[in-house]
């Protein structure tokens, strides 16, 4: 009976934790597909992707024609026609179609990045509704206690055996928890309101008061090479520089020259007439001028840029890393406390039995609750600050 009670107890808690979890997971989803900005997003995407692929064919070919009129009269008029079709190493070797491959990639990755940022954001927003909800959870509780208190002492003072001073003392801590709760809706109902504007207006229900555990990669090093290959925004640096070999290589090609290839007809009233091909070659000597130099030196920014924006984020990261495991580590010590020293209501057993004044219980209980308030506020900054530094996960 006991491993039963055990493994439904462990049923129950893994469907609360899941449910949790998937509760800002349903959020995030939701936004993703609603959220304006990443729509606009994915229409700017798409746009970028045709414009990309836009020119990438041979030039047009080109159609020439001409009437002479003869003189003296004599001589017989003529008409000429020509037919070219020019080619260009650049689009015949596929160089051109690699290019805008590359900047598709590019694309994709800008999109990817902005989506990360604005999940983060979301992200970060139900942590703090979580928090929100918990404290309104908390200070229901409270004023529940505090309304039981006030009555009491207003009993025992109608029956003369309490004073004005206490009572008014406790009525003070009664409207500090009513002020609390107004101030904490005010907030709950700031943030609600903030995701709804990120779910594209729609409104988001959301109760969850209990965040989900966290277990922190053991080694910074090895959690760090995973995390680098999934952030998007060091992919979108990495992938400037294949763009920028690419686009190297192509500028090289159209050093090369052009060739064009064609008909031309020249036809004379009699009956006379000379046709046959036309081939014809451009030299750029002068329009492709410093572009390899300027492709190089494009290449070399990029790698520096990805280079600086590699360190950047991986000194950002540890940091980070740091002050979540410092923040965790705080607030695993309040919850042992607060597990162990749960004094309200002893408390409020020693206040009914008179052994401690109202004062006494006001200070003691006023320690408890500023403890669990701290509790909450360590949960809530770890849990943020996990969340940005597992943000490459969303």
């Amino acid at each position: 009976m006991k491993k039963t009670l055990l493994a439904i107890a462990t049923l129950a808690c893994t469907m609360a934790l899941r449910a949790q979890t998937d509760g800002i997971a349903s959020v995030l989803q939701a936004i993703e597909k609603n959220n304006t900005t990443l729509q606009a997003l994915r229409q700017t995407a798409e746009a970028q992707r045709l414009e990309n692929h836009t020119g990438l064919t041979l030039a047009d070919p080109e159609i020439g024609y001409n009437y002479a009129w003869g003189s003296p009269v004599a001589v017989n008029n003529k008409q000429n026609v020509s037919l070219s079709q020019t080619f260009d190493m650049a689009t015949l070797s596929g160089l051109k179609s690699k290019v805008a491959g590359e900047k598709d990639k590019l694309v994709d990755w800008q999109y990817r990045t902005d989506r990360m940022a604005i999940l983060l954001e979301a992200k970060l927003l139900c942590l703090d509704l979580v928090y929100y909800n918990a404290m309104l959870n908390e200070l229901h509780t409270r004023l529940a206690h505090a309304q039981t208190i006030a009555e009491g002492q207003k009993q025992r003072m109608d029956n003369g055996e309490g004073n004005q001073l206490e009572y008014n003392n406790v009525m003070l801590s009664l409207s500090t928890l009513k002020s609390q709760m107004t101030l904490m809706e005010a907030e709950q109902q700031a943030v609600l309101s903030k995701l709804t504007r990120l779910n594209g207006g729609e409104g988001v229900a959301f109760t969850q008061s209990k965040y989900a555990p966290i277990v922190l990669p053991a080694d910074f090093r090895d959690w760090y090479a995973t995390a680098e290959a999934k952030n998007p925004a060091l992919a979108y640096t990495g992938q400037e520089i294949e763009l920028g070999k690419k686009e190297l290589s192509l500028s090289k090609t159209m050093n090369l020259p052009s060739v064009s290839l064609g008909y031309e007809g020249e036809f004379e009233h009699g009956g006379n007439r000379h046709q046959g091909i036309a081939v014809g070659m451009s030299l750029p000597l002068w329009s492709n001028r410093n572009r390899v130099r300027q492709a190089k030196a494009a290449v070399r920014a990029a790698e520096a840029r990805h280079n600086d924006a590699r360190w950047q984020w991986r000194g950002n990261l540890e940091i980070l890393y740091q002050r979540t495991s410092g923040l965790k580590a705080a607030a695993d010590t309040y919850r042992t406390a607060l597990d162990g020293c749960n004094n309200c209501l002893l408390l409020k057993t020693a206040l009914n039995e008179g052994e401690i004044s109202v004062l006494d219980y006001l200070v003691g209980i006023g320690l408890y609750y500023d403890a669990v308030d701290k509790a909450l506020d360590a949960e809530r900054a770890y849990q943020k600050a996990y969340a940005e530094l597992s943000a490459v996960e969303l």
